[in-house]
Parts: structure tokens; sequence; C-alpha cells
């Protein structure tokens, strides 16, 4: 950092010699009531609908960010995906047992509010009404009592005899005795614009930002995030309470890794927020998940859902499991919601999550200080295995709703990738950590798989797939430099497969006035026969000629392994991915997924045995030291 720019921000490679902001370590006092979450009118950003937040009907209104002015005949109401009180949630898993919702109104005539509430089934009940003709502060309570399966509360809101402003609106409880202290860990690689404007989001709100007792900024990249005109705005808002970190890049779990070392080195007490660089941070998400944690019964990770960036009223999914004896997770929870518009429907019952992935998760220092740190698995099932380690030691994942942060949706990125080495690698070795594997299922569902990238001509991506076979197969010392070189070779070495580059697809290597389009039909009944089928016709040569384009949505196996050159949309949606047959590279590839596979299913139970008795080397202050090269003295 030049110092010469004046920017409150201390750059480190070492804790020992720059310290943790003071404010870290700071001593809070619990105020009478915490604030669970406020009243929010309007998003952080134009492209969010002002119907996640509050819905107007009967007329005229004016929005900002923490009011709503409602002409004369005008409702509105909160029930909305922002505008709702998880009662389900805050009844299940703290020690709150009843809540108020207080706001500021300004009247100029009767204005008539009411507090309702739903059940599992979404029905709709009043449990506390309030009418005014003056202006003042409004306080409605009610218990929470009666949702613990499910159901949310919410506001309502009639401006009948004229107009009215409501401002200041905070759901709130009775605090704790104490408030624990948190910090923000954000990593980063080469998102440099992203991560400034996530930096500059937590600053903009002021209550959100008196919470936050330390931010760290752990840059991989090259592409510096202190070089962005955004950063230098920002850092003197977050003053001492910002740490700016540089070092090598070890992936995802590197770069939070980072941050969870150094809060829990600098204050053992300190609750810890993992953000990833790339989101739209909605700050009022990280005053809502700080107040959960600081209520529930026991310590809990809290995280945040996920809604799509390009598609914001979307959620991701309500909650996410894994079915580790098939190497899955990601897996939706029975009856959340997934990919659904929270403008049309609410999750009214309560799921309870597996784990929560990190694009905004609230770790508690209970949890590091008795599980220790993530394993170096550099990228993918990091914070999967954090979660599922945490949850055999006792440490329950609620997922919040009404809590969320917008991240690049996911069906917009290529499955055929070099990130699926670290998907089929860290597979393997976190469901041996915390499954015991059968190798024979195992090993077929790995063979099917590969089998299916063949038919389909993927030749590149069942190489990757293999890569991280064989050095699952290598046992822990596979991650002595926490995924450097493992990076360097599963990126460099899918330049083998011309399949697995993008082309502009107006100047693709085909001849587009050649090139027909040809739909999928419906998913086989029998998939493993058509597999088999098609592999065969594909062995004797009897597919269909000529080139072919095949959209994304259509790019299946089975309808790709008809023929035997096909251009296919990538899921990016910014170019085309040219698929040839080639007989020659399919037989290498099989024999080489045999002989893997073969060795797989002999050596698994001993692999298992050698993973499980590294972890607590490999997740341990010294080993991460070592990774960053700290010399802890």
């Amino acid at each position: 950092m030049d110092a010469s720019a004046g920017q409150a921000v201390t750059e480190i490679s070492d804790p020992q010699t720059a310290g943790a902001p003071a404010t870290l370590r700071a001593e809070h006092v619990a105020p009478e009531r915490l604030v669970l979450a406020r009243g929010l009118f309007t998003g952080p950003a134009q492209r969010i609908s002002d119907e996640l937040y509050a819905v107007v009907k009967g007329g005229k209104a004016h929005r900002e960010r923490f009011s709503l002015r409602l002409e004369k005949g005008t409702t509105a109401h909160t029930n909305t995906y922002f505008g709702r009180f998880a009662a389900s949630y805050w009844q299940r898993w703290t020690t709150v047992t009843a809540v108020q919702v207080a706001m500021t109104l300004e009247v100029a005539g009767r204005t008539k509010v009411r507090l309702a509430a739903s059940d599992i089934a979404g029905h709709r009940r009043v449990v506390a009404t309030a009418e005014t003709r003056e202006t003042g502060r409004l306080v409605l309570n009610t218990a929470l009592d009666m949702f613990i399966d499910g159901g949310a509360l919410w506001l309502e809101i009639d401006a009948i005899g004229g107009e009215v402003t409501i401002t200041d609106l905070e759901w709130s409880a009775p605090a704790p005795d104490t408030v624990r202290s948190v910090a923000i860990a954000i990593c980063t690689f080469n998102r440099a614009p992203d991560c400034a404007a996530t930096m500059a989001a937590l600053a903009s709100d002021a209550t959100v930002l008196s919470s936050i007792d330390a931010v760290y900024v752990v840059d991989q990249g090259t592409d510096l995030v202190q070089d962005q005109p955004v950063f230098a705005e920002t850092a003197p808002k977050l003053g001492d309470k910002l740490r700016y970190i540089r070092q090598p890049n070890l992936g995802g779990a590197g770069g939070f890794t980072r941050g969870l070392y150094e809060v829990s080195g600098a204050d053992e007490h300190a609750d810890i927020i993992l953000m990833d660089d790339d989101i739209l941070c909605e700050p009022e998400t990280v005053l809502r998940l700080r107040a959960f944690a600081n209520m529930t019964v026991e310590p809990t990770l809290v995280g945040a859902q996920m809604l799509f960036l390009y598609n914001p009223d979307y959620l991701n999914v309500g909650a996410e499991e894994t079915d580790l004896g098939k190497l899955k997770h990601g897996q939706k929870v029975s009856k959340a919601l997934r990919n659904t518009s929270m403008l049309k429907k609410h999750q009214e019952r309560r799921v309870d999550a597996g784990y929560q992935a990190w694009w905004t998760c609230l770790i508690p220092a209970e949890v590091v200080r008795t599980i220790g740190l993530p394993v170096p698995i550099f990228f993918q099932w990091d914070d999967v295995e954090y979660g599922l380690r945490a949850r055999e030691h006792g440490f329950r994942t609620v997922t919040l709703p009404n809590a969320a942060v917008w991240h690049a949706d996911f069906y917009w990125k290529d499955f055929d990738d070099w990130a699926r080495y670290f998907s089929s690698r860290n597979s393997l070795i976190v469901s041996s950590l915390h499954t015991d594997l059968d190798p024979k299922a195992v090993t077929r569902q790995l063979f099917r798989e590969i089998s299916e990238y063949l038919v389909g001509m993927q030749y590149g991506l069942a190489h990757t797939t293999l890569q991280g076979i064989e050095d699952y197969l290598r046992g822990p010392k596979a991650l002595q430099d926490g995924g450097i070189a493992a990076l360097a070779a599963a990126r460099g070495s899918r330049g083998d497969y011309p399949e697995t580059v993008k082309h502009p697809a107006a100047t693709a290597p085909v001849v587009s006035a050649h090139v027909q389009q040809r739909r999928a039909g419906g998913e086989p009944s029998r998939p493993l026969l058509i597999l088999l089928k098609r592999a065969l016709n594909q062995w004797r040569g009897r597919t269909i000629h000529g080139v072919i384009g095949v959209t994304r949505e259509d790019a299946h196996w089975w309808h790709v392994g008809l023929f035997d050159h096909v251009v296919v949309t990538d899921a990016s949606q910014s170019g085309v991915r040219v698929r040839q047959r080639d007989k020659e590279t399919a037989r290498r590839l099989l024999v080489r997924a045999y002989r893997v596979l073969k060795q797989l299913r002999t050596e698994l139970p001993a692999l298992q045995n050698q993973w499980r008795s590294a972890v607590p080397e490999l997740t341990s202050r010294e080993n991460w030291e070592r990774l960053y090269g700290i010399d802890p003295k």
C-alpha cells in the first residue's frame, strides 16, 4: 500500500507484526433491546424489485431505503421476501419468545396497522392491530408460540384518512446479556471491482458498519482490489476496522481460512462472517445474521440464502444437504423452495439445512475453537466439509430466510470446466471423511458418469474427472501445497482436448451453412440401456454424420451421442464448444477409467482411513501457517 494515499488500511502478511483491529477486542455493551431486523422498502441496486421489500396497492407510494410514504387510500404490506420476519426459525432455534415491531408514523389522517402471521400452509391470521390519527411511535407485540413448523410475521398498513409515512421500522427482542463481536472475511481472486463494490456496500450502511468489528479482505489475485477507485473511497469509511491481506492463490479454502485464522487468533470469542467477493450485497443481511447468532440457544452456523444475480427475484434454494454415498452436495432439502420467484411464493415451512455455502455464512467462535480450520482442498466442497464436521461436533446450521445476497446464477457456468477436477477429487475426500463409502457403488457411479461424458464427446471432462480421482488415490500428500500445482495441472491439460475450447459462435471452426439444428426428445425411460446402445453404435460408426447444432438445454449425452460432429452452446451463452467423435481418444480414456476405478475399488477402505487420520494435521493452524508462509515465532 502507498501510505501517502491516505487510505486507512493495513496490508499484512504476518498478523504478529500488524496486529488486529482494536475494535475486534472491544467490549460490547448490550442494549436493552436487540434489533433483529429493520424495515426496508427498496433494494441496494436499481435492478432489484421493490416488491421484494414491500408491496403497494390501491394508490401511490414514494419509497426510500428506510421510509415509505403512502398517499391517501393506499395500502401496503411487507409480506415479501425481505419484509417478512422468519418467526418459525426464531421460535425453533433462539431464546426469543416474543417479538416487538415498532415504527414511526407521520400521519395526516386515520391510519390502520395490522401485524399479520402465517402458518405452515400459508394461512393468514391477524395477531395485533392498531389505529391512529396521530404522528408518533407505534409499537405492536406478539408472542412467538405458534410457529415451530412454519410461518412468518409481517405488517399491513392502510392510509385511510390521509397520507402516512413509515420510518424507523424495527423488529426487536430483549437483548442477551452480552453481544458478540463479529468480523467479516472476504476472499477474492481477480474480481477486484466486485470485491470493492461489496466493501462499499458494507460501508454504506452506518448501522451495519457500527455492528462490524473488523473487515478482512484476503486478496489472492494479480488484479488488486486496493488499486480500485472504489476501494480508495471505501477504506477511510472502514477505518481501522479494515485489514487488507495479500497472499498466493490458495483458492476459496485458502482465502476464507485466512480470515478464520486471523480473527480466531486475534479474538477467540469473535464470530466470523465469510462473504464472497462477487455478490451483490444486501447490508441488512449482516445485521440479521448477527442478531440471530446472538440469540441462538447454542452456537449455530447461520447462513444467508442466495438469490440469483441475473434473475434477482429468484431463490437458488431454501436449504441444502448432501448425499455423500453418491458424492453429491447441493441437494435440496425436502420441501425447500428451489429456483423459485420470491415475488410469487414464500417458504412457509421451516426447512433445516445440512450445511451452508460460503457466499455468506456466519461461523461462531466456538466452532473454530472446537473443530479447527478448514481442510486445504483449494476450491469446492470446503464449505460442505466444514459444515459437516461442525455438525458432527454438535453445532447446527441454519439457513435463515429473509436474509440473502445475490450471487451469479449457477446455471450460467458450464459444467465442462477445470473446476470439475476439484469437484471430482474433493467429493471423494469429503465423503470419505464423513461417511463409509461403498467401493462398488462409488466406482459403478463414477464409471457411469465417465461413460456418459465419452458418449457425449466430452473427452476433456472425462480426463479432468479422472485427474481428480487419481489425485484422491495419492492420499493426503495431494494437499501438500494447498492446491497450487493441482490448479495448474487441471487447467493446463485441458488444452489437449479441443472440445474444451469456447469459440465465438460466428467464427467457430465449422462452416455455419452446414450446421443443422436438432432438438432433443424426452429423457429416456431406460437410460442405462440407451447408454449402452449409444456406445455400441459409436464404436461401430453408426452415428449421424454432418455438423449438428445443439442448444445448451438439449445438450444431453443421449442426444449428442447420436451424432459425430456437434456444435453445442456453452452454458454462459457467450460462445460454443465443438465436439467431434474421436474413437481413439475415447478408447484410451475408457481404458484409463477402468484402471483408475479398479484401483479405487480396491484401495478405497484404506484411503478413507488415511484421509481421516490426516484431518487434525491438515486443519491445524501450523499447517495453514506453513501454506501461508507465516512464521509464528
